[in-house]
């Protein structure tokens, strides 16, 4: 680490460094504007510059990068108990020089513009997602309460509409006929977005060595795979699968105290959005396992084992883990996944 060490606490516009010398001291204090700010990073000899991760802080971090410096960004949560008393952008500043001093404090690594276009793509997609999610309850609301119930399926509502709408003997108002015919177009637009933007990604992963062999592994298609490439990068710095699992929150919570040793439901620690494609993939490998004609290979039936042992939910949950250790070998070891045949019992 570099003798110098730069803490700044980013804002919109305005940016507080504190530059220390030695620990626990500062001894310099400025108030830069972005464009100050860029300045000040070109012309500072080579330090350690320390943020937040928050936003903008990938950006700025290449930016110091690129001029010499090493960068290190902390977890908010982790900084904010070294914040004493008031919350000032000053504190803030000295909370982070105090926090990098942790060596339990692990740095978020810093990413590349790759993984940013990747992680921007996943958000769009699922901000329409949610969207097109609000505009099909919107309309199965109003319908419900005309006493108009549509089959289950979101497939099932934009024909439903046309037909309603369309319909002379509609019980439909005329009034609402406008209303439910924009909302249906609307759905089918945010569709059209949603493929388009899946096409973008696969693309994007056929370009990808790495990309393909992560879609070799059961349960890990197109999303999950873009997903991990552009939310985790290089996972070198997992000592292992166990590690990755838990850095994902697939893990138990524990809390122990002496010789009891108590665990519990998983930590949910990480980004929520990978756990959700890592437990949807281990579902849709547990149904497949159930319903495949051909006999399931060794981690299906060791996920049929879990699941008639513990039901369904909890060995979700358990391929889940074993999925994401499965990822980190794969990427380590470089190689595509291999299933191996199930073991015959004698």
């Amino acid at each position: 680490m570099q003798s110098t060490t730069i803490a700044v606490d980013l804002a919109k516009s305005v940016f507080e460094v504190a530059v220390s010398q030695r620990p626990g001291h500062v001894a310099e204090r400025r108030r830069l504007s972005r464009g100050q700010f860029s300045r000040f990073l070109a012309t500072r000899a080579p330090a350690t510059v320390v943020m937040e991760a928050c936003g903008t802080a990938h950006f700025w971090g290449r930016e110091a990068q690129a001029r010499g410096h090493c960068v290190v960004l902390l977890p908010p949560h982790a900084v904010r108990p070294y914040v004493l008393r008031n919350k000032t952008d000053g504190a803030d500043a000295k909370g982070l020089l105090e926090a990098v001093r942790n060596e339990d404090v692990r740095p978020v690594p810093l990413k590349s513009v790759d993984q940013h276009v990747l992680a921007g793509l996943h958000r769009t997609r699922s901000a329409w997602m949610a969207t097109r999610t609000a505009r099909l309850n919107t309309v199965r609301g109003l319908l419900r309460e005309l006493g108009i119930a549509i089959p289950v399926g979101a497939r099932q509502v934009v024909p439903h509409v046309f037909a309603l709408v369309s319909d002379a003997d509609s019980p439909v108002p005329q009034a609402l006929h406008g209303v439910l015919t924009e909302a249906a177009r609307e759905i089918r637009e945010l569709e059209a977005r949603i493929r388009q933007l899946e096409r973008t990604l696969e693309t994007m992963a056929c370009e990808s060595d790495l990309l393909r062999r992560l879609r070799t592994i059961p349960g890990v298609g197109l999303l999950t795979a873009t997903a991990l490439l552009a939310f985790v990068g290089d996972v070198a710095r997992f000592p292992s699968g166990r590690h990755f699992a838990s850095y994902l929150g697939l893990t138990p919570r524990e809390s122990s105290s002496g010789l009891r040793r108590r665990l519990g439901a998983i930590s949910k620690r990480g980004d929520p959005y990978l756990r959700m494609l890592l437990i949807h993939g281990a579902r849709s490998v547990l149904c497949h396992a159930r319903r495949a004609a051909v006999k399931p290979d060794r981690l299906r039936t060791w996920a049929l084992e879990r699941e008639r042992a513990r039901g369904h939910h909890k060995a979700t949950v358990a391929l889940a883990n074993k999925l994401t250790r499965i990822v980190w070998a794969v990427r380590r070891r470089e190689h595509a996944f291999g299933a191996h045949p199930a073991q015959e019992s004698a």
